[in-house]
């Protein structure tokens, strides 16, 4: 009698992370930029972006790069979080990115599990899924499963309160003739009036068919959010974005119920906690969840399925190079928000036509550091089994 042994079991570990590289780069803008923040001195006027790169490699000889950022102050925060917790990735499989973000979060849990300790670990977390996806040879929307190979775009970079309103105007028709679908501006300004104006001229000159979005910046009291968006609901909005300061959950709650225009909201927060709050309030109609923020694509994932149990619509911010993925794999038709103020950190572009951003068909995220970005390098870390 012959017996045969059974198949072999496949490895438990696939492949070992043998190296973490981290680097912190400043982006330079052109001119100062200015929202409402700026003009009710909350802030002063943006003029660079922090970025953390995380690039990791493993044995077998795959790379993942990811990024977070951060606006103004924090970006030698994420820097120096990410740094201490790195080391604790090496030797690790790679695949078990669910895993990993739990051992990081935990690694620094004295610093809580929001804030510049989560978007640090989500340069690396947003590495790891690019990684994967590259193991696997396909775009990352397609390993998460995509519902569609582009999604809906609108321009917010066009919109900024430090440009006149002709300016606005011109930026306006150059983001159409490029491809992208919808317009957004800013305001929330001192004088709402002055708002309304800018508002009107902007509906005016794009006519009744063009999505068109305002964002408030959180710089509008109660009584002010709901007398001011009660006026814009004439111009036909696609939503109002961020009336209220990020945490009134209720007070954007009582705006939602009142208002025929959606509201928008989400991407100052920086966990799905506060995002939850937000859902389990009836707060919003439109989530706009940012990945950097709030950890990565383990955490965003986790949320988007939260914010499609709630049949909301979604609108990620920012950082289009990894938001154009999850978008095409979240259920409902999306919109992603397009900015070219990170066009000189990557070699690759989004293309975008008919008002729509096409999902490219080069694995991962589709994306590789230029040039000018490792120029710009202003901290580096390299992390392996040595140190």
């Amino acid at each position: 009698m012959t017996t045969t042994s059974p198949p072999s079991a496949a490895p438990a570990v696939l492949d070992r992370i043998e190296s973490v590289t981290l680097s912190s780069v400043t982006l330079p803008l052109g001119t100062g930029i200015s929202d409402a923040k700026v003009l009710t001195g909350r802030q002063r006027p943006m003029t660079e972006v922090a970025f953390l790169f995380a690039e990791i490699r493993t044995e077998a000889g795959f790379e993942g790069v990811g990024f977070s950022y951060s606006k103004r102050a924090g970006g030698p925060a994420q820097f120096a979080h990410a740094r201490e917790v790195a080391p604790d990735l090496i030797g690790e499989d790679p695949s078990d990115i669910g895993r990993l973000w739990t051992k990081l979060v935990w690694s620094g849990a004295s610093v809580g599990r929001s804030g510049a300790a989560t978007q640090a670990l989500a340069a690396i977390d947003v590495a790891l899924w690019d990684l994967k996806a590259k193991r696997a040879g396909l775009p990352l929307a397609k390993l998460l499963g995509a519902h569609r190979d582009s999604v809906r775009c609108y321009n917010t970079s066009g919109g900024f309160l430090h440009e006149s309103i002709e300016q606005v105007l011109e930026n306006a028709t150059r983001t159409l003739e490029s491809g992208v679908g919808g317009i957004k501006i800013k305001v929330g300004q001192p004088d709402s009036a002055e708002d309304l104006r800018r508002v009107r001229a902007v509906r005016e000159h794009l006519g009744d068919a063009v999505p068109f979005m305002v964002d408030a910046n959180q710089q509008w009291d109660r009584p002010t959010a709901m007398r001011v968006s009660r006026a814009l609901e004439e111009f036909g909005l696609v939503w109002i974005e961020e009336p209220l300061d990020a945490y009134d959950a209720e007070g954007h709650a009582q705006l939602a119920r009142a208002l025929d225009t959606a509201v928008a909201t989400g991407e100052m927060l920086t966990s799905v906690a506060e995002h939850y709050e937000l859902i389990r309030a009836g707060a919003v109609d439109i989530l706009q969840p940012d990945a950097p923020r709030i950890g990565g694509i383990t955490q965003f994932l986790k949320l988007a399925t939260l914010a499609d149990h709630s049949n909301l619509q979604l609108a990620p911010h920012f950082a289009m190079e990894i938001h154009a993925h999850l978008a095409a794999a979240y259920p409902q038709e999306p919109w992603v928000e397009h900015f070219d103020w990170l066009y000189p950190l990557f070699n690759e572009r989004l293309e975008t036509r008919g008002g729509r951003m096409y999902i490219s068909d080069r694995p991962g995220l589709g994306i590789t550091l230029s040039e000018q970005a490792r120029a710009w390098t202003v901290d580096r870390v390299h992390v392996d089994a040595s140190r």
